[in-house]
């Protein structure tokens, strides 16, 4: 069964490349794979993880690829933004990892964001940058949560943009169709 399906788009030469996928199916390993296959068009952006205590998520942290790292949602996070049981620093996100999606930034050749979900649709920050990069002409990988409204559903019906859906073990697959999108010539 093939592991990829693939959604219409406006444009075969898309730089705007959106996966999409249920939890657990491997999103944030792809954009590992080809964030480290393409280091040499310094990407900018950022990755989640989750934070894990035996076999218990309490969690999420996000890394940038430029090294800081921070938490991005808690279980013991207290305050008006919540996602389900987690507690959502919005603040601390948009301080740490916002000024890194800045469309304007000459170095990088590639922005890599992992993901476009509700806890980081709580920043208006966030979602304006995303706005930006995504009316630029600069190169997107992202992930998208399969659900959503609001930018989730905006960034999937943009012009131009290929929707990749993983599913469960078809990473290599995947990893290897979004480079070869992003060899071709815009």
């Amino acid at each position: 069964m093939d592991s990829v399906v693939r959604y219409p788009a406006v444009s075969a030469n898309s730089m705007r490349i959106l996966l999409t996928g249920p939890p657990g199916c491997g999103k944030t390993t792809v954009v590992m794979r080809i964030a480290e296959k393409l280091s040499h068009r310094n990407v900018a952006g950022f990755y989640t993880q989750e934070i894990r205590e035996d076999d218990r998520r309490l969690g999420f942290r996000w890394k940038r690829f430029d090294g800081p790292e921070g938490v991005l949602a808690h279980v013991e996070i207290k305050g008006r933004f919540r996602v389900g049981k987690y507690g959502v620093d919005v603040t601390g996100f948009e301080s740490s990892v916002v000024p890194v999606l800045s469309d304007e930034r000459d170095d990088a050749g590639l922005f890599v964001i992992d993901e476009i979900g509700k806890m980081e649709c709580l920043s208006g920050r966030f979602v304006a940058a995303v706005r930006r990069l995504f009316e630029s002409e600069r190169p997107v990988l992202a992930t998208v949560a399969r659900k959503g409204g609001g930018l989730i559903s905006e960034v999937k019906a943009y012009p131009g943009v290929r929707l990749l859906d993983l599913r469960r073990g078809g990473c290599d697959e995947v990893a290897a169709e979004i480079l070869r999108l992003l060899s071709q010539p815009a």
